[in-house]
């Protein structure tokens, strides 16, 4: 049985940061591309950053320079840091482990920054 559990989330003040991790088991980790994603109340989800299977990196405009993806294949784990948090950045952070046609998602963890 697959499992993809975050673990992380909070209140925070603006300027404040939060690690979020994802936990998966029940694959083999370190083959499948993951990302993070976020939602905010009202708004379409929208794609944080991914990290591949041979660890290249990609993140949204608006996370650039704030957010650092990384993962530990030895411990099926992907990390999400965020420094200088934004109130913008308030939403349910959810992780996804893929590769190919398997797609798979956490509950996700809501992230509050508000002062």
């Amino acid at each position: 049985q697959v499992q993809v559990v975050e673990s992380g989330g909070g209140l925070v003040q603006p300027g404040g940061s939060l690690r979020l991790s994802c936990a998966a088991s029940g694959i083999i980790f370190s083959i499948y591309d993951m990302a993070w994603y976020r939602q905010a109340p009202g708004k379409q989800r929208e794609l944080v950053a991914t990290i591949s299977n041979d660890g290249r990196k990609n993140y949204a405009d608006s996370v650039k320079g704030r957010f650092t993806i990384t993962r530990d294949n030895a411990k099926n784990t992907v990390y999400l840091q965020m420094n200088s948090l934004k109130p913008d950045d308030t939403a349910v952070y959810s992780c996804n482990a893929n590769r190919g046609v398997l797609n798979y998602w956490g509950q996700g963890t809501q992230v509050t920054v508000s002062s």
